[in-house]
């Protein structure tokens, strides 16, 4: 058919050969099950997802109790894929735009939207300034940020706690068991001002 399925944390997943998917759905359950339960969703929040793939955090959000989830992500294919599964998975709360999430989180900002919540799940490579200083503008309650790289994870946390939010907590996840590789959930709140 072009694409495969998948069932992760109760929604159903398409997957096109040219959009990014978690490769050990177990461990992924823990580490989405972890990002859920950081962003603390009460019902009426508005969430992004930036870098959002396939939508995955966004939806299973979604699905959970946020009451509003805009995602964004570079890879068009991954946005076909996304807002299919939004159907798929009967989401009326939760729309996709095809952006690079830096210039996405700018426009937000300019526009002077306010989201409560933001996750972020970049590449290998992290985020950079321009992301990182429109999440700052834009100010939301929580950060929950999903890293596959401690290295960029740190650099970005750095520049964070440096502007206004701290770090609560992280959990670490064994995605790749008998390897040096570890994902990381992490909770940045905004600090009282």
């Amino acid at each position: 058919k072009g694409y495969i399925e998948d069932i992760l944390c109760g929604c159903r997943f398409r997957i096109s050969p040219k959009s990014f998917y978690q490769i050990n759905p177990v461990q992924t359950e823990v580490l989405y099950g972890k990002a859920i339960e950081f962003a603390n969703l009460k019902g009426n929040e508005t969430v992004l997802d930036t870098y959002c793939g396939i939508g995955t955090i966004g939806i299973i959000a979604a699905k959970n109790g946020a009451g509003n989830v805009i995602g964004a992500e570079l890879n068009g294919d991954a946005v076909r894929d996304a807002i299919v599964n939004a159907r798929a998975n009967n989401l009326k709360n939760i729309r996709f735009y095809k952006a690079d999430a830096g210039e996405f989180m700018r426009e937000a900002a300019d526009e002077d939207e306010k989201p409560d919540v933001v996750f972020m799940d970049p590449p290998r490579s992290g985020s950079d300034e321009k992301f990182l200083s429109s999440v700052v503008t834009l100010n939301p309650k929580r950060v929950v940020y999903v890293s596959c790289d401690p290295t960029t994870l740190a650099r970005d946390l750095k520049y964070l706690t440096k502007h206004g939010y701290s770090a609560v907590t992280a959990v670490p996840v064994d995605m790749f068991p008998a390897t040096e590789h570890v994902e990381t959930v992490c909770l940045l709140s905004r600090k009282a001002q």
